[in-house]
């Protein structure tokens, strides 16, 4: 059931013990959102815990090296900026059926909480969670605004993307008002590189194929890669975007190899093409530029169907 921004103050306000999860494959939206939401209910002198099914990408210690987990059983969950219970990942996936509230910005939710707070006009899940504190009259000082900043700024690609909004802009101002580091953090997130994810984009760029008359660009990442180059998931993060970024390119596609005949797609699109219907072909969704799914089979059998969806709406050859 969809709620308002009221009702969530609300619900928040009575829980205790509450473990916040994060999507698996991490990305500054869902943990800048699930960090400053564990923050503020600690604030609140509430026992509230983050936890992912996949490793914390070292580039976001900032959010949580002075945030020790507390020592409680779980009484209720909540999750931030995911979707569908697909994304709790292994770990997790026994709380899939136990989600008391979701705080989400994704069209492509599938309401599997017992309540959703959903606001599919805000560039980041992060947005929501600030008007959320405010509305339960937590101060967001500077630790919770470099949190909500991260978020909002990653999943704008730093304001590029067309989700941000004015209303993104003076949200990100208000947070660099209250202590956010705009500068450390976007540095952190968009100007410093490893080693590693230099040597895993050199692999990942030169095998990249073009499709349908140059408008289609499909990027493949295979485990061998992985290992070759050291990368982890910070490395890896960021990637999916590439392929959209070449001039002429419509849509772009990212297969990474997870396993023996299985992948993890990465879409991203200009305004012609939603890649949210594209991944939803395949029981994915997203975002209408951004969005994913995962699909098994002979990396060739994959390969061709994607490119076949991406014919049937760009009507390309």
């Amino acid at each position: 059931m969809k709620i308002d921004l009221k009702r969530a103050a609300a619900v928040l306000t009575e829980m205790d013990n509450i473990l916040i999860i994060a999507h698996h494959y991490p990305d500054g939206d869902t943990l800048g959102s699930g960090f400053a939401l564990c923050r503020g209910l600690r604030k609140m002198g509430k026992k509230a815990n983050l936890a992912c099914s996949h490793e914390i990408p070292h580039k976001y210690d900032y959010m949580w090296r002075d945030l020790p987990a507390l020592d409680f059983t779980p009484e209720n969950i909540v999750a931030v900026d995911t979707a569908d219970t697909q994304l709790f990942g292994e770990r997790l996936e026994k709380y899939a059926d136990m989600v008391r509230l979701c705080i989400d910005h994704h069209g492509s939710n599938i309401l599997y909480a017992e309540e959703t707070l959903l606001d599919v006009t805000a560039a980041a899940t992060a947005e929501v969670i600030f008007a959320l504190l405010k509305e339960m009259g937590i101060e967001v000082d500077k630790d919770i605004a470099d949190c909500l900043y991260t978020g909002i700024a990653t999943d704008t690609g730093c304001f590029k993307y067309s989700n941000t909004t004015a209303k993104t802009h003076l949200i990100a101002a208000e947070l660099i008002g209250l202590g956010a580091d705009k500068d450390i953090i976007n540095r952190l997130m968009f100007e410093t590189k490893s080693r590693a994810r230099i040597e895993i984009e050199r692999h990942a760029l030169n095998n990249m194929e073009f499709f349908l008359n140059g408008r289609c660009a499909v990027m493949f990442i295979s485990l061998e890669m992985i290992e070759k180059s050291g990368a982890d998931e910070g490395d890896l993060e960021g990637l999916s975007p590439l392929p959209r970024e070449i001039e002429g390119v419509v849509v772009g596609i990212t297969i990474r190899e997870k396993g023996d005949n299985q992948y993890k797609i990465s879409v991203r699109t200009g305004p012609e093409v939603n890649a949210a219907e594209v991944c939803r072909l395949f029981g994915g969704g997203g975002h209408p530029r951004a969005s994913g799914c995962c699909l098994e089979g002979p990396f060739d059998e994959v390969k061709n169907a994607l490119i076949e969806a991406v014919r049937q709406k760009i009507g390309a050859k």
